[in-house]
């Protein structure tokens, strides 16, 4: 019997059809930064860029495409009577916007031993987060912007900062004042929350479950704690200025475990009518 790999891109702009015999079924943003959900038959085990993915017991998975992923990258299916089959996943490169930010103190921009070895120590619990792979696919019921407002930053800019290159930004920034108040994305479980990171300030992650995990920074209160079970809409803490940040704005970022997706790719247009 044949079925259809059906491969649709953002906001449901479809592509051409694929025949394939392992009843696969994917959707979502097939481009850098987007993440993909995909249907296989339960009791399958999917393996993405050498991972093993989770598969619910319904069959649901999810994968993702980070900012400079490549054009092509390869999914393997093992149904559950054995049969493997594989499928070429095209995924679409996107250019970037430069952003310069001068201004900031030299400490923030090159910290110093003391402030390196607190820098490591804390990229460790980020890390410990991020590599979380959670059972319950939270995921699936949708995500929302976590604030409304100007949107002042974009997912994969590359800043310079007092002249001087840095890492590409991995984040949708919202500008509002200082305590707007911050909801929750989507459901998910606190896995972080801490009032003061040297980065990123105030901080809140988000397990989303099976790899997929929202950051909230440089908030200026932090009202979940860690444990907490969350759903889309919850309040969770408010907008600041802590950590590395030039004036108080929201920066929210989405991780598929080392993948760094976009978040707008995961939410409609930010709507219109509020403003500072």
């Amino acid at each position: 019997m044949r079925f259809v790999l059906v491969f649709l891109f953002a906001f449901l702009i479809a592509a051409p059809t694929v025949s394939a015999a392992d009843n696969l079924k994917l959707e979502g943003s097939f481009t850098q930064g987007g993440m993909a959900t995909g249907r296989v038959a339960p009791g399958s085990n999917v393996r993405f860029l050498d991972r093993d993915v989770r598969v619910s017991k319904e069959g649901l998975f999810v994968i993702g495409f980070g900012r400079d992923f490549l054009n092509k990258a390869e999914l393997e299916i093992t149904s559950p009577d054995g049969k493997m089959t594989r499928r070429l996943v095209d995924i679409k490169k996107r250019t970037y916007k430069i952003q310069r930010i001068s201004g900031l103190p030299k400490k923030m921009v090159s910290p110093g031993k003391k402030a390196l070895e607190r820098i490591r120590r804390e990229n460790v619990w980020i890390g410990k987060v991020r590599s979380r792979n959670t059972e319950t696919p939270w995921f699936s019921a949708g995500f929302i912007w976590p604030a409304i407002g100007p949107v002042s930053g974009v997912y994969g800019s590359q800043r310079i900062l007092n002249g001087k290159p840095r890492r590409p930004h991995f984040g949708v920034d919202v500008a509002m004042p200082t305590g707007t108040p911050v909801v929750a994305p989507a459901a998910g479980m606190i896995a972080l929350a801490k009032k003061d990171l040297y980065f990123t300030g105030g901080t809140i992650m988000i397990d989303h479950g099976h790899g997929v995990t929202s950051v909230l920074m440089h908030l200026s209160r932090v009202d979940a704690k860690v444990g907490d079970i969350v759903k889309a809409g919850d309040p969770v803490g408010a907008i600041g200025a802590t950590g590395r940040a030039t004036g108080p704005h929201l920066d929210w970022r989405v991780n598929w475990f080392n993948q760094r997706l976009d978040p707008q790719l995961l939410v409609p247009p930010m709507p219109k009518g509020k403003t500072k």
